[in-house]
């Protein structure tokens, strides 16, 4: 299972409703998530007049938060529909996809999020018009959690799990039609590459994209990145470094003061 969004374009990072071929990230080389992350959901972003967009994987924070990405909400994207079903797919045409979801809400956008840096404030939200109860949701970690992996012996064996709903392969152009893309929630424990890069600052982590520990492709954007095997969202899916979802995928830190001042807005 690959959850990874190309870093080549923005418009790469989220998955375009009207052409199939062009979505966003999945996870690849995982397992199916079953009933393991409930509280991880599928999106498609609409624009005003009600039109699909493109399709995003997501996180519920609260029973009216949903956690994404800020290339999946930023314009024209002004509202969201989001599915929860570990299988989306086989419940297509009867479930309403890409026009009813089980949730429905206003999408926002970090406010210093720059699609032409879109990695340096990938973090947004959707805040629903009518809460959905659940047992458990995810969380956010603390301020600076994340710092501690600076060292070798923080960096040692750590894993994630990566959530999320896509593409399951990635070909390059010539070969696109193979793409396989579907709606299934998957799983996969990526390791800990790097912590921080020389283009993102403090702002990301790289996790490993492989078949021994599987990792993220298009339709992944925006679908969380626990610590561990806990429900602490250490990061959403942002980036990838090709086209055929390959090598390392990058998260985009939510633990930084300005993106949980930000979130406690929504939450409080």
């Amino acid at each position: 299972m690959r959850l990874r969004t190309m870093l080549v374009a923005a418009a790469l990072a989220a998955m375009a409703i009207a052409v199939p071929a062009s979505p966003a990230s999945a996870v690849k080389y995982g397992e199916l998530d079953g009933d393991g992350h409930p509280y991880v959901g599928l999106m498609v972003a609409q624009d005003a007049d009600g039109n699909p967009l493109w399709r995003c994987s997501g996180t519920m924070i609260s029973p009216t938060v949903y956690l994404t990405a800020g290339h999946c909400t930023e314009a024209p994207a002004a509202s969201a529909e989001i599915w929860f079903d570990a299988d989306v797919e086989s419940g297509i045409p009867d479930n309403g996809y890409p026009f009813t979801g089980q949730a429905r809400g206003t999408t926002y956008t970090h406010p210093d999020y720059d699609p032409n840096a879109f990695y340096l404030y990938d973090v947004g939200v959707v805040v629903l018009d009518e809460p959905v109860d659940m047992p458990e949701y995810g969380a956010l970690p603390e301020l600076d959690q994340l710092d501690s992996l600076k060292t070798k012996r923080g960096q040692k064996d750590l894993t994630f799990t990566a959530v999320g709903y896509g593409l399951q392969k990635a070909f390059p152009d010539a070969a696109s039609w193979k793409e396989q893309s579907d709606r299934v929630r998957m799983v996969a424990t990526p390791k800990l590459i790097q912590i921080n890069t020389g283009f993102t600052g403090d702002g990301s982590l790289l996790l490993s994209n492989n078949a021994h520990t599987g990792g993220t492709c298009f339709g992944d954007s925006g679908g969380p990145n626990f610590v561990g095997s806990s429900n602490v969202v250490a990061g959403v899916t942002s980036f990838g470094l090709n086209s055929t979802c390959s090598g390392t995928g990058g998260v985009y830190r939510v633990d930084r003061a300005d993106d949980l001042d930000w979130l406690s807005t929504f939450l409080d």
